[in-house]
């Protein structure tokens, strides 16, 4: 598949012609061969999407909703091709990508029905015959930039509820699925945005970061969002301060599920396995650590162990599998590190361990303990550990014995006390009774400590996304001379 750069509405190659391929991560073979933008290219696209400011952000809300709502439509539609471009590019099931084409329908009618929801507000003023107004206004060019893990939701993210409000966008596409993303464009140009509201930028990964820079830099530029690794987002966050750029930044996780001592384990299992194996436990959300009090620990290790040895694993594109392919060996490698490692200082490895390729079994880890590099380092990959505690404070503890701080999960039959100790957990999100994937458009999305700040979703993306003007009107102004 060859891809272009979607640039003031047109497929534009990249300066001179450049390409970078990626390969499929079972197969080796070439899934995608993608212009490689320059720094040119960025900003070229920056300013296309400037020149369509004015004229997106003046139309009416109804006329962006429409065009909104008629993007969801087609991003169902085209749902085959989605799946066919995640096995591709990055190993995914057929199941993870029609989710994530539903959840990304979802977020664009979510976007829609914010269009008339950009409000303001009036403010008493000490000044006889002021009237202060606080109105919220399109901030201008926005800059998105989406992972490969979950491409579809995360790309429609980066751009749906910028373009809602009244922002133009430039999605700076993941060079592990730059198909995908480009096709995101496509869906959005072709549902009437105007020419330059969408823009699409590939590029080659050794020139990510000169790229990024040049974009974040762009006094045209006015706002950022990135969702990817702590790491980078450090960088990308030091950046946007620099030059004075307020950003969104979703990071990393290491999301801790606390079973207490009176949960139900066959429901604290099944959500425990949905977290920790969905999509390979390659979502930022994903079950890394089971926090399981002692008085029920062996029950719930053996009942998880099942539970893990049962789940198929294999070549998504060859049948029905529960989990597909890393996005790479060398993710795979990483994984067999952090198992070899936990093992050699005295966990023991309950289930999993297989490895053919990029393809993995999911594997459970058993007395996990601080000393073991999987302990704090995220594995992005499907294993999970178990980590033996006595009591909800000491449980508390481990959850919040991390950098990150995105989801995390509390199993009690106790609804109060479940609330209690949710509360205590250092973390953007917390479900109760539930996994630590969950994701809905109109949720607060976002991140503490190394997890990043801001947040997505509904009218808290339309503050993040939009300026604040005081304004006043004066019919009696008095001065002191």
């Amino acid at each position: 598949m060859d891809i272009q750069l979607l640039i003031a509405g047109k497929d534009v190659a990249a300066s001179g012609g450049a390409t970078f391929t990626r390969n499929n991560p079972v197969t080796g073979q070439v899934a995608s061969t993608a212009a490689a933008a320059s720094v040119a290219d960025a900003k070229a696209a920056v300013a296309a999407a400037a020149a369509a400011f004015p004229k997106w952000s003046a139309l009416g809300p109804n006329a962006r909703r429409a065009i909104l709502i008629k993007a969801a439509d087609a991003i169902e539609a085209r749902t085959p091709e989605f799946i066919a471009l995640m096995a591709d590019e990055i190993g995914a099931t057929a199941g993870w990508a029609g989710f994530n084409c539903f959840l990304a329908a979802g977020m664009l009618r979510e976007a829609a029905a914010m269009t008339t929801q950009v409000s303001g507000e009036t403010i008493p003023s000490d000044k006889p015959g002021c009237i202060s107004i606080a109105l919220r206004s399109p901030a201008g060019v926005v800059l998105g930039m989406a992972p490969w893990n979950a491409p579809v939701i995360l790309g429609v993210r980066a751009v749906a509820v910028p373009l809602a409000v009244g922002n133009t966008v430039v999605l700076k596409a993941s060079e592990i699925c730059p198909g995908v993303h480009r096709l995101i464009g496509r869906v959005l140009q072709d549902s009437g945005l105007p020419d330059g509201a969408i823009n699409v930028i590939t590029n080659a990964p050794a020139d990510a970061a000169e790229v990024v820079a040049a974009m974040i830099a762009d006094p045209a530029v006015r706002r950022v969002n990135f969702t990817g690794s702590t790491k980078v987002g450090k960088i990308v966050g030091e950046l946007c301060g620099r030059h004075l750029k307020p950003a969104v930044l979703e990071l990393g996780g290491k999301a801790p599920m606390l079973v207490l001592d009176d949960a139900n384990l066959d429901d604290a299992v099944k959500g425990a396995a949905f977290g920790a194996f969905m999509n390979q436990g390659q979502i930022c959300m994903s079950t890394e650590r089971l926090v399981v009090d002692d008085k029920v620990a062996d029950a719930f290790v053996a009942k998880f162990a099942a539970k893990a040895a049962s789940l198929p694993a294999g070549d998504p594109r060859g049948g029905n599998v529960v989990l597909g392919s890393l996005v790479s060996v060398e993710a795979a490698d990483k994984v067999e590190r952090l198992i070899a490692d936990a093992v050699a200082k005295g966990a023991k490895l309950v289930a999993g361990g297989k490895r053919e390729g990029s393809i993995m079994d999911a594997a459970l880890l058993d007395h996990v303990t601080p000393g073991m590099d999987i302990y704090y380092e995220e594995s992005f990959g499907p294993v999970v550990s178990v980590i033996r505690a006595s009591g909800d404070d000491a449980l508390v503890a481990i959850a919040n014995d991390t950098e990150y701080g995105l989801s995390s999960a509390v199993y009690s039959q106790d609804i109060n006390r479940a609330l209690s100790v949710a509360q205590r957990i250092q973390a953007g999100i917390c479900h109760i009774n539930a996994s630590t994937v969950a994701d809905e458009a109109q949720m607060p999305f976002g991140g503490v400590k190394g997890s990043g700040y801001g947040r997505f979703g509904g009218r808290y993306g339309v503050n993040e996304f939009t300026d604040v003007k005081w304004l006043t009107i004066e019919s009696q102004p008095h001065y002191p001379f």
